[in-house]
């Protein structure tokens, strides 16, 4: 049997690229590689690829105290909000020589369980999507000093960095789109209100109706963002009695849900109700109707709240602010004039 060639070393990786061992050390640490100039940093990431080498993150982690690696926790990894943030997250970190450790905290354990199992294999950071308006956790984690973003998610007292989309914007354009079209009845299908996305976007549908002289016509708190709860909180606005031409919804799921209950009452979507999402989820243009929503920038939101995960581990000031990202209607099938 063929012995196996010895694993490269750091020596190895220093003299293919003809810099000092120390040298090749910093190129590549994501930590230290910012005191290196990128042609040398090019050129040691060059030899390790050539010689097949790879960092023993554990050994490194004792001799230096950093792991290289990030940890996220998302709420729903099959809500189809997330992958795309989870790639942007991804490509930023791994540009930097970060590994992702992601949990799905939404059935087996729970958040702060999968934040002590992170924090305990040394993570250097945590970017938190699970986040609840007054959230215990991120108390914790704030008096505990921990480099955390949130993503998607903001506390109620801002105690920790977040990247969002600008919530109260997104509820203006949907019901700004439904006025001009001619609906004066807007009903809305709230996200969970102890959520900031869900307190939000129901303060913005508020305030977009006041601004038009409205009141809603209808409210019903879904109990999380899925399809199944968008259908029951439509059947309840229906079973109340309520009266309306239109909905928002906050979030896509939600809006199928809503739609898929109204049919199942006889009414045609957009003919006899609009319907108005938010996200614009992957495939919003291939369902039937295709979905009316308000855009919001997944990939761009995580791969921000990875950059300043960055820079709060190197140090760099501002990165306690709060990165607030513009979004933008996009007009479908599913909203038309009121018959």
């Amino acid at each position: 049997m063929p012995k196996r060639s010895p694993a490269a070393t750091l020596d190895d990786i220093a003299l293919h690229a003809q810099v000092h061992k120390t040298t090749a050390s910093r190129a590549l640490d994501p930590a230290r590689r910012h005191m290196i100039s990128p042609e040398v940093v090019r050129r040691v990431e060059a030899a390790a690829r050539a010689l097949n080498y790879r960092v023993n993150r554990a050994a490194s982690a004792l001799r230096t105290g950093r792991s290289g690696t990030v940890g996220v926790l998302l709420p729903d990894i099959t809500n189809p909000v997330f992958p795309p943030i989870l790639r942007g997250i991804e490509q930023a970190l791994a540009a930097e020589g970060f590994f992702v450790m992601v949990a799905d905290t939404g059935h087996e354990q729970s958040p702060d369980e999968a934040a002590d199992r992170m924090l305990a294999q040394r993570v250097e950071g945590l970017i938190v999507a699970t986040s609840s308006l007054r959230d215990p956790l991120v108390r914790r984690l704030s008096q505990d000093q921990a480099k955390v973003v949130l993503v998607n998610r903001r506390d109620e007292d801002g105690l920790l960095p977040s990247v969002v989309s600008d919530d109260i914007l997104g509820m203006k354009l949907a019901v700004d789109h439904l006025v001009a079209q001619g609906h004066r009845r807007i009903a809305h299908l709230s996200g969970p209100l102890g959520l900031s996305t869900g307190a939000l976007r129901k303060a913005g549908f508020e305030q977009a109706l006041a601004a038009h002289g409205l009141q809603a016509a209808g409210h019903a708190e879904c109990t999380a963002y899925s399809f199944e709860a968008g259908e029951d909180g439509a059947r309840r606005l229906l079973d109340a009695g309520a009266s309306f031409s239109a909905v928002v919804a906050a979030n896509d799921l939600l809006a199928l849900g809503a739609i898929q209950a109204l049919q199942a009452q006889g009414r045609c979507v957009p003919d006899d109700v609009s319907v108005v999402g938010h996200n614009d989820m992957p495939l919003m243009d291939r369902v039937f109707p295709a979905l009316t929503t308000v855009r919001i920038l997944h990939y761009e939101m995580g791969y921000r709240a990875a950059r300043l995960l960055l820079d709060s581990l190197r140090g760099v000031p501002g990165t306690t602010s709060t990165v607030v990202l513009r979004p933008e209607l996009v007009v479908r099938g599913s909203s038309a004039p009121p018959a």
